[in-house]
């Protein structure tokens, strides 16, 4: 934590982010993409931090590291619409930690503090973890 307060003020490029497009909140015919579900957490912020939470999700072996392959496909689309400041790609291993960590937390909360009477599925806070140890 204490390394990301020291990212925390940077001037990044904002806009209205899902904050948390997992591939649970994706919705598909086939191959299609036909929806986006769950945009309880959306708000203006980083837009870089909703790619970090992406590939954090979509990318992510068995042992946390990235597939490559699917990061470069994400971005490839991605770059179709917008490509990243020099500040952007600098920062983007700062944000895939801050993105690892944000659901680590969340899922050590969950899996400690469950909610009484919440219809939540409570996921395993280790496989974030795992990440989390792979990008520092």
């Amino acid at each position: 934590m204490r390394f990301q307060a020291n990212y925390e003020n940077l001037d990044l490029p904002r806009g209205v982010i899902h904050a948390d497009l997992f591939r649970d909140n994706a919705l598909f015919n086939g191959d299609k993409l036909c929806g986006i579900i769950d945009f309880y957490y959306a708000c203006n912020d980083v837009l870089l931090y909703d790619i970090a939470v992406t590939i954090n999700d979509w990318c992510s072996l068995p042992n946390g590291h990235l597939d490559d392959k699917r990061v470069d496909a994400i971005f490839e689309g991605y770059y179709e619409n917008r490509t990243l400041t020099s500040l952007e790609n600098e920062t983007w291993p700062v944000m895939l930690r801050a993105a690892a960590l944000r659901f680590w937390l969340s899922r050590l909360q969950d899996f400690h503090f469950p909610r009484p009477g919440e219809i939540t599925h409570i996921k395993n806070p280790d496989v974030f973890r795992n990440i989390l140890q792979k990008h520092i």
